[in-house]
């Protein structure tokens, strides 16, 4: 059986770590290179950094930020925010990232997934979904979580994946930030929808929630934010507590 992932992810804005809650309220979380190295030397599988606002504010990922955080880490690295062409993705890819993300221009231009998968592999073509359950359905956002699109997160995913995506980064917004755990229904039912690998988002507050998303959702990766950036979950302990509850980690 495959390890299952602890991901710690940087919400990137002006160049500094941030993080809100349900998208909203961002407040200052530490230096994204600090804390990328703080998170390989401990044990992290992954790391994820997005720049939230690329997409809203219609500009490109810091490069020079990407670049700074590779040269630290020796764990794989996936970046997202504002990538619109394939140019773009190989940029990244020569700054020192392995895979990206990306969330509101694939919804905008789906094609966009193909095109990198059949440049680079389905393995480097995260697709990112942001999606809020409301009127009986998980409807998809686009823009940070700004602006609501005709698209629902299960038909989304199954066509990222016929697409070509290599894997499906789901964060609930209502989960986001509140530390009531993760949304496990939509995530089982992506596991069991899908043949690619799911990552969970949004949600996380207790070691005992993490258990509950591999053991009941089946995912395969699990990432979080605030817990680790002010230091509630120290992630050698999370892996040890995964451990003994049977869950498949990585032990440093």
């Amino acid at each position: 059986m495959l390890a299952k992932r602890i991901i710690p992810c940087l919400d990137v804005k002006d160049g500094q770590t941030v993080k809100g809650i349900n998208f909203v309220n961002l407040t200052y979380a530490g230096d994204p290179v600090e804390l990328g190295m703080k998170y390989s030397e401990a044990g992290a599988d992954e790391l994820v950094f997005l720049d939230i606002t690329a997409s809203h504010e219609k500009r490109s990922t810091f490069v020079d930020v990407v670049k700074r955080i590779a040269l630290n880490i020796n764990i794989p690295f996936t970046v997202g925010g504002g990538i619109s062409s394939v140019d773009h993705v190989e940029q990244l890819l020569n700054a020192g990232a392995d895979k990206i993300s990306i969330n509101s221009s694939a919804l905008k231009n789906p094609q966009l997934i193909t095109d990198i998968a059949n440049r680079f592999g389905n393995q480097v073509c995260v697709v990112a979904i942001d999606a809020k359950f409301e009127d009986t359905k998980w409807q998809c956002y686009i823009n940070g979580g700004r602006k609501a699109i005709d698209k629902t997160l299960f038909e989304w995913a199954k066509e990222a994946q016929d697409r070509g995506a290599g894997e499906i980064l789901f964060t609930s917004m209502n989960h986001d930030g509140v530390k009531s755990g993760y949304a496990i229904e939509p995530l089982r039912c992506l596991h069991d929808y899908l043949s690619i690998p799911i990552i969970a988002s949004g949600g996380a507050g207790s070691v005992n929630d993490f258990v509950e998303v591999f053991q009941m959702a089946k995912i395969d990766a699990a990432l979080a934010a605030s817990l680790f950036h002010y230091g509630e979950i120290e992630i050698p302990i999370l892996k040890q507590e995964l451990h003994k509850n049977g869950i498949p980690v990585r032990l440093t």
